[in-house]
C-alpha cells in the first residue's frame, strides 16, 4: 500500500496533453515518520502509525497521526521517514473532513422541498410533520434540521496529475477547506 499525508494548499487548473481542461487540487506532502508499529497479537490487527511533523525552531511538532494498514509490516521501523511512490496516472483514494457548515435546516442538510408561500402557506422552510398518530412520537431517525458538516468523507479513484518533491496534484474536490490535513492512499 502506498500512503501520504498532505495538506491541502487550493485548487486551479492544468491542461492535458490534447490542450483539455483538468480541475485539480494541490497537496503539499508534509515529512512523515513511523511513529508506531501495531501487530495482529498485540493489538489485533496489522498497521502501522504514522505522524507528519512540522520543525519549529529545534524542536518537532506533530500536525497529524494516522493509521494505515499495509501487507508487511517488517518493511518498517519507528522513527523511519515515509517514502513518497507515487506516480503520475495512478489512481488514488483521498480522506479528510469536511467543511463545516454550523446549524442547517432540513431544506439545506436533507434536500427537503419548499412549502407553498401563498395560501395560507405557514410552512415555507420549515420540514411539514414530523409525527402521525401511532406512535405517539417522533420515530428515531426522522430527517431535521441540525449540525451539518466535520464528517469524514472519503473520495475514491481521484487521479494523481502530477507529483513533485513536496507537493502532489490530484485531479477533483477534494473534502476540507484550505489548509486541512488529507490522508492519500492506494493500493
Amino acid at each position: 500500500m502506498k500512503f501520504l499525508l498532505g495538506q491541502k494548499l487550493n485548487m486551479t487548473r492544468v491542461f492535458d496533453a490534447d490542450g483539455k481542461i483538468i480541475a485539480v487540487t494541490i497537496l503539499k506532502i508534509l515529512p512523515s515518520k513511523v511513529s508506531a508499529i501495531k501487530t495482529a497479537d498485540k493489538d489485533g490487527y496489522s498497521a502501522i502509525q504514522i505522524k507528519s511533523v512540522k520543525t519549529k525552531g529545534e524542536k518537532e511538532v506533530d500536525l497529524k497521526i494516522c493509521e494505515f494498514r499495509v501487507e508487511n509490516i517488517s518493511d518498517y521501523k519507528v522513527g523511519q521517514n515515509v517514502e513518497i511512490d507515487f506516480a503520475a496516472g495512478e489512481h488514488v483514494a483521498v480522506q479528510g473532513t469536511s467543511k463545516g457548515k454550523g446549524f442547517a435546516g432540513t431544506i439545506k442538510r436533507h434536500g427537503f422541498k419548499r412549502g407553498p408561500e401563498s395560501h395560507g402557506g405557514n410552512n415555507v422552510r420549515e420540514p411539514g410533520s414530523i409525527g402521525a398518530q401511532q406512535p405517539q412520537r417522533v420515530v428515531k431517525g426522522r430527517k431535521m434540521a441540525g449540525h451539518m458538516g466535520v464528517d469524514t468523507i472519503t473520495v475514491s479513484n481521484l487521479k494523481v496529475v502530477d507529483i513533485n518533491k513536496d507537493t502532489v496534484l490530484i485531479s477533483g474536490a477534494i473534502p476540507g477547506n484550505n489548509g486541512a490535513i488529507i490522508k492519500v492512499y492506494s493500493k
